[in-house]
């Protein structure tokens, strides 16, 4: 059964893309489900850091169900549907105030690269494969989508990738600067846990802030919301979070932060 499988581990959430029969590619109902799904995750207050994964070790995400497409994006108006409901989702993890990382290992192909992509940190296992296929089937990629490759990779990685629809692994992901780390499948769940784990520790309102800036600063001028983001660092001074945290300093001990 493709679905999305949800799982909690004290302030981790970790969402699943599940259709292991096909190496997790992305149905229509997955891609509708993201939204509601990380926002779900982003009204919950014990929940700190968001994981996106695969189900398994074989793949991330190979692309959209191409099974789908005769039925789904035969037509203009399908297609429009279609995709919509992708932009819908890739915007999911970027809207959502918290972090969220992809943990990377096996194939990560098409969508699964431009779900990647719109994900704030990506780490991968030294088993990785990248690939934007879309030359390959005569997909076209929206403007709105190269950039958001652009704001990870730059404009000549992009253009390369796109231009060559070849695969890649994962030191050259790394390399583009893709991926923040590359690591031996056995090790990098561990890894991201870990990483998680001192997101979890940190102020929810500073990190919230940290994100919302970035952000903002991959847009066009004119589509920032600047006066938020300043709002947002106001706030992390006036917080009780923020008392706590020059307590903890002086007492020389971990602060214990509530997101307030």
């Amino acid at each position: 059964m493709a679905e999305l499988i949800t799982q909690r581990a004290g302030a981790v959430a970790t969402v699943l893309f599940s259709n292991p029969e096909k190496m997790n590619a992305v149905t229509f109902d997955m891609w509708s489900a993201v939204p509601a799904t990380l926002a779900a995750l982003e009204a919950d207050p014990a929940v700190r850091v968001v994981v996106i994964a695969g189900e398994g070790d074989k793949a991330f995400i190979s692309g959209a169900d191409i099974s789908q497409f005769e039925k789904l994006r035969g037509t203009a108006q399908a297609q429009a549907e279609y995709s919509k409901a992708v932009e819908k989702a890739y915007l999911a993890p970027m809207n959502c105030s918290k972090p969220v990382i992809a943990r990377i290992r096996g194939i990560c192909i098409g969508g699964g690269l431009g779900f990647a992509a719109a994900c704030d940190l990506r780490f991968c296992a030294d088993d990785a494969v990248f690939r934007m296929p879309a030359a390959r089937l005569g997909l076209g990629y929206s403007p709105t989508g190269v950039r958001r490759f652009m704001n990870v990779i730059g404009a000549a990685n992009t253009a390369e990738i796109f231009f060559t629809a070849r695969k890649f692994d994962a030191q050259e992901a790394l390399h583009m600067g893709f991926v923040s780390r590359v690591l031996p499948a056995a090790q990098l769940e561990q890894a991201v846990a870990e990483t998680c784990a001192l997101i979890a520790e940190n102020a929810p309102l500073t990190v919230a802030a940290a994100k919302f800036a970035v952000q903002q600063a991959l847009r066009d001028p004119a589509e920032r919301d600047m006066a938020k983001a300043v709002r947002m660092v106001e706030n992390c001074f006036a917080s009780a979070d923020h008392k706590e945290g020059r307590k903890a300093f002086m007492e020389k001990r971990k602060p214990s932060f509530t997101g307030r």
